[in-house]
């Protein structure tokens, strides 16, 4: 019977024959094979009887070949491992030429990994990022049906530009070269395949809304796309985010679904994931003993994870929340990169992390902020400076979740609108919400990238995506 790796390490069949295909990660005194499939971060270790196995064929076993092996599971002599295959046959599946193999057994830099994208899931380190991944994916599905959501997929063309941002890449069919132009010199876009200027979307929030407020509850959990040339590690140019709205839902409510299913997937890894967590946090404090004293961690991987799951987030407001950094030692004493000078500053990582850290010491959610820092469709409070937002705050990165209650009310909207020169045209449908049976309504965005960031510990978002899109880079 075929079996994967993890099904032989964890379940009661030795002295059963068995077969299992996998690839080869090390090969040693012509003897013992490591091998891994990918099911699980942990090898099985197949013993080959030397003398009555072919020479060429061994010479065939290197590292990243891939194999089909005939044996019986038996208890290990060896140490390291419970089990092991007793190999009666091996068929070479695929041969792996080990003089132009890069994925050898050795330790390799992850810019070296980046650029060989298409192999590093064979590596430890990534086959356990992306199973989590897979994981968390997973668990954000079922949290939302569980709870009565329905899944909407919401528009990657887009006419409009959610965010106000501006920074959209563009979709056209128009010769590049020899675009239509209209009489004073601009393109015209009446003769684009949309008939209109099309772009990439930024987010699929608008688009949710209006199925929320017909639906109920609904989520989107799909690409989006910014031309934001930031070549950092926490930027990237195409990622996913995960977007519920929910009608007749308040910002209170908004705050207590956010905790709700930030624990619960959280919660979902930890339980189904815990051998590759494991191996992630041993390389994240070996990465840390490197590191001076100043800037390691205080909190183990698993750690952070369960200080998120068994806290109760803290819930402050942004005035609250910027008179206490205002008066705090690190501002006092000019260690923040930003000083805090006054309210309306707009909060960057090392605040939110100081409040997280080192002044709460649990998760928190700012909300009534600004109503010039955030964008148009937030819901604007009586003080007619504030708006109805909220952003959670994780430790080790910042914020991790943005939302808000929407601006139900029409006049209100097209204000805020018109002061910032959204075209009323543009946007009419979602100004039609308004119109026909408004109500309270509201919703947040968690970028998974930073959440799969957030789970493995790896700080570079390009390691957390499968291809990541940066700028000058869109191989594979």
């Amino acid at each position: 019977m075929s079996y994967t790796v993890s099904q032989l390490l964890t379940q009661d069949i030795t002295f059963q024959p068995i077969e299992i295909k996998g690839w080869v990660r090390t090969f040693r005194a012509n003897r013992f094979i490591a091998l891994n499939d990918g099911s699980t971060i942990n090898n099985i270790q197949c013993v080959v009887d030397f003398e009555n196995t072919d020479e060429a064929l061994l010479k065939r076993i290197t590292t990243g070949a891939a194999i089909h092996v005939k044996g019986e599971l038996v208890e290990s002599q060896g140490k390291g491992q419970k089990v092991e295959i007793q190999v009666h046959s091996l068929e070479i599946l695929g041969d792996s030429h080990p003089d132009e193999y890069p994925i050898q057994p050795k330790k390799h830099t992850f810019e070296f990994l980046r650029e060989n994208a298409h192999l590093r899931t064979r590596t430890n380190t990534f086959s356990a990022v992306m199973r989590l991944r897979s994981a968390l994916s997973f668990a954000i599905h079922k949290y939302f049906n569980d709870n009565g959501f329905y899944h909407m997929h919401t528009p990657i063309i887009t006419g409009s530009d959610a965010e106000g941002a501006g920074e959209m890449f563009r979709v056209t069919n128009l010769d590049a070269k020899h675009p239509p132009l209209d009489d004073d010199g601009t393109i015209n876009y009446k003769e684009d395949f949309f008939g209109k200027e099309t772009n990439l979307t930024v987010s699929g929030q608008l688009e949710a809304e209006t199925y929320a407020m017909s639906l109920g509850k609904v989520y989107t959990f799909g690409p989006t796309f910014r031309a934001e040339n930031s070549n950092t590690s926490r930027h990237l140019a195409e990622f996913w985010m995960i977007e519920p709205e929910v009608a007749f839902m308040d910002l209170d409510g908004n705050m207590d679904l956010a905790e709700d299913f930030m624990k619960s997937v959280l919660s979902y890894v930890l339980e189904h994931n815990r051998e590759d967590l494991e191996f992630l946090e041993k390389r994240l404090l070996d990465e840390e003993k490197t590191k001076p004293q100043a800037e390691r961690s205080e909190m183990s991987l698993i750690e952070k994870i369960k200080f998120v799951i068994d806290n109760n987030f803290k819930r402050v407001s942004y005035t609250e929340a910027i008179d206490i950094l205002k008066n705090c030692k690190p501002n006092k004493k000019k260690k923040f990169k930003y000083i805090i000078k006054e309210w309306g500053a707009d909060l960057q990582s090392e605040h939110e992390r100081f409040l997280v850290e080192k002044h709460f010491k649990c998760p928190v959610i700012l909300f009534d902020y600004p109503a010039n820092i955030k964008a148009f469709y937030m819901r604007l409070n009586e003080d007619g400076k504030t708006v109805r937002a909220m952003d959670i705050l994780f430790p080790g990165i910042g914020e991790m979740v943005g939302g808000s209650q929407r601006e139900e009310r029409l006049e209100v909207l097209k204000e805020k609108m018109k002061a910032l020169d959204i075209p009323e045209e543009e946007l009419w449908w979602y100004l039609d919400l308004r119109k026909y049976g408004t109500a309270v309504h509201s919703g947040f965005g968690l970028g998974f990238e930073r959440l799969v960031m957030f789970a493995t510990g790896m700080g570079n978002i390009r390691d957390v995506i499968p291809y990541p899109r940066t700028p000058q880079n869109a191989e594979f």
